[in-house]
């Protein structure tokens, strides 16, 4: 029965954290204007910018219905673009503005913002990120 327990499931200590760092992001975040997923979103756009709506979801792990209404959020607020591919309309790129573009100078210090509010040390959150990208690899 100790296999039933709350506090020895994986999956909950993640869902739990996940949800604690993402609250940690907000009044970070707040004064840009964005979400933690229109964050995530502007990270990926930031690296590479005119990317399909479908490339973004797989990059994000999110489907394009929850895609879709962020994205449509974002280019009401003027930072991205969405347009239908002359080839193929099933298909939609984003492409950052002027605005989503300027808007890296003003996130460039929030990781390292929220890095400080973990009270992890740099070798305790570099050996998290490592385990934590292997156990997702392990589960793709």
């Amino acid at each position: 029965m100790e296999y039933l327990k709350l506090d020895n499931q994986i999956c909950f200590a993640l869902y739990a954290a996940s949800k604690e760092v993402i609250k940690q992001y907000k009044p970070f975040l707040d004064p840009l204007g964005l979400t933690y997923t229109q964050y995530i979103i502007m990270l990926v756009l930031w690296e590479k910018d005119d990317i399909y709506v479908k490339e973004l979801g797989e990059r994000l792990y999110l489907d394009s219905g929850t895609l879709t209404p962020v994205l449509k959020k974002m280019e009401i607020q003027g930072l991205i673009i969405r347009m239908r591919s002359h080839k193929d309309e099933r298909n939609v790129s984003i492409r950052l503005t002027e605005k989503g573009a300027a808007l890296k100078q003003q996130a460039i210090e929030i990781p390292q913002k929220l890095f400080c509010t973990t009270g992890l040390s740099i070798e305790q959150a570099t050996s998290l990120h490592t385990q934590l990208k292997i156990l997702l690899n392990a589960l793709k």
